[in-house]
């Protein structure tokens, strides 16, 4: 059973997460801690939880998303996952961050591509979903076993990516979202990149953008 903790760091209020397990492994998914209390704030809960983290892995590569890798890296010492195809987006994460007026330090290159399909590592499987069109690269991770997903900026509650930036397509969201996860369970916990959790039913039922 994967349990989640969810931070809202920097500027843009991304959730940020910790996905641990009982044997005290934890995976990073998207670190935008920024600031020396958000870099504490983190760490203290890896390290009263007794977690080791075994990755960070990113959902997609916008900077706000990737705020705190390379503290995370320098902390932790380990692993950077992501899908290649936002690869352009991290290497130029500070300077989209400095056209926000965000001051970031430059994020270090992934030490690992990952892709859709079954991921395991360690104790921790998850099904990658490759669902494009907020970044071309974007990446939801599916635990079935434990009921949720964590899809990024991919998914909102009553909401969906917005698609006016470097790489978006909007046919390509729309149609990622219903062909990948709009298949899910309904009662499947949805972790977004801002904002409060969903359901897969209640988006299926009430989001306006897939009516």
């Amino acid at each position: 059973m994967i349990q989640i903790k969810v931070f809202v760091f920097n500027e843009l209020g991304v959730n940020s997460f910790v996905a641990y397990n009982l044997n005290g492994a934890c995976i990073l998914i998207d670190p935008g801690c920024n600031t020396t209390k958000q870099h504490r704030e983190l760490k203290q809960f890896v390290d009263e939880n007794q977690l080791k983290p075994a990755c960070i892995m990113l959902t997609h590569g916008h900077f706000d998303h990737v705020a705190g890798v390379a503290w995370a890296k320098n902390e932790y010492n380990c692993p950077l996952l992501m899908h290649k195809d936002d690869l352009f987006l991290v290497e130029n994460a500070s300077q989209y961050a400095g056209l926000f007026g965000i001051k970031l330090e430059k994020p270090p290159g992934p030490d690992q591509f990952i892709h859709e399909g079954a991921f395991t590592l360690g104790d921790f499987e998850f099904t990658l979903l490759h669902v494009p069109g907020h970044s071309p690269g974007s990446i939801c991770l599916y635990a079935e076993s434990s009921g949720f997903v964590v899809c990024g900026d991919v998914l909102f509650s009553g909401s969906i990516g917005r698609t006016d930036l470097a790489g978006g397509n909007h046919s390509l969201l729309i149609r990622g979202i219903r062909e990948k996860l709009m298949t899910l369970p309904r009662d499947t916990v949805v972790w977004p990149g801002h904002g409060p959790s969903t359901t897969i039913g209640a988006e299926y039922d009430t989001n306006p953008f897939l009516s």
